[in-house]
């Protein structure tokens, strides 16, 4: 059995072909341009395997996700405004004959993936977050996704600002939010200099552990989980996760006793595969639902 998979990403759609072992047997990319030329590309790549049923996306958003709604499998208010009220999942199904679509956001899938084959197979309560183009998070407790009226938006949450920072912050919707001040866009914004390009002994880096720490914070205290998992762009800085770690520890100051920061406060295990394989699963979840 064949299951594939979209991470549709504000940069690029990655599309992929898997096996019942969630092992990737093709894979290939494109870059987000319109709906027509994107979609067409991710439509073509599909085609070509007869056996398919169920394909799970994960997509950038906000996206509507319940299932009652008008609206359900929608891109909604991006700021992506070619994809702005585009019927992702019904577009699927009319171009791709008796498709099933597993629907969710880029980073429910990627913690849905490190829940299942990564870093957090095992545990039951686990909390993603990607810092890359934008900030994005996602957690599932037993298995389920944690949503209400819709899924979150971690992303967008408030931090206290660093005492060194002047940076106005570079969000669309509230500029200081945490996506606003530890994005990649905002890392470039603040230094005139792309992360990859920033040496690791930058001070912008203890900047934006800070942020990064607050994120992890007010997780621990929200939620409880049993790990916190950061992935994205900018979290391939390698120094990045220790300074994350101390930061927290200083924020914390003792007030709960939390997991060892080691095994606590990590980085994702399937790398950049995590929401492909976390879309994977998820199609072969409903397949077998069926």
């Amino acid at each position: 059995m064949l299951y594939g998979a979209i991470e549709a990403g504000g940069t690029k759609f990655v599309c992929a072909v898997g096996n019942e072992n969630l092992e990737i047997i093709e894979r290939v990319s494109f870059p987000t341009e319109t709906p027509e030329k994107t979609m067409r590309s991710v439509i073509d790549f599909f085609k070509k395997f007869e056996t398919l049923s169920t394909i799970g996306v994960g997509s950038f958003g906000p996206i509507d996700v319940k299932r009652e709604s008008e609206t359900y499998g929608y891109i909604t208010s991006t700021p992506k405004l070619a994809w702005k009220n585009f019927d992702f999942v019904g577009y699927l199904k009319d171009q791709l004959a008796n498709i099933s679509v597993a629907w969710t956001t880029d980073v429910n899938a990627a913690c849905y993936g490190e829940y299942i084959a990564g870093c957090g197979k095992g545990l039951s309560n686990v909390v993603y977050y990607t810092i890359g183009t934008g900030v994005g998070g996602g957690a599932l407790v037993d298995g389920q996704f944690v949503e209400g009226f819709s899924h979150p938006e971690m992303g967008h949450a408030m931090v206290r600002r660093h005492p060194e920072d002047t940076f106005i912050g570079s969000c669309p919707y509230h500029k200081d939010c945490l996506e606003g001040l530890a994005a990649g866009p905002a890392i470039e914004k603040r230094t005139g200099t792309k992360g990859q390009d920033l040496p690791p002994e930058d001070a912008s880096w203890d900047i934006e552990a800070y942020y990064i720490a607050q994120c992890a914070y007010n997780t621990t205290l929200l939620f409880s989980p049993q790990i916190i998992i950061f992935g994205g762009g900018v979290m391939k800085q390698e120094q990045l996760r220790k300074k994350v770690q101390e930061q927290f520890a200083k924020l914390m100051n003792d007030y709960v006793k939390y997991p060892d920061l080691s095994t606590y406060i990590v980085t994702p295990q399937l790398g950049d595969n995590a929401g492909v394989i976390g879309c994977l699963a998820l199609a072969k979840d409903l397949y077998l639902q069926a």
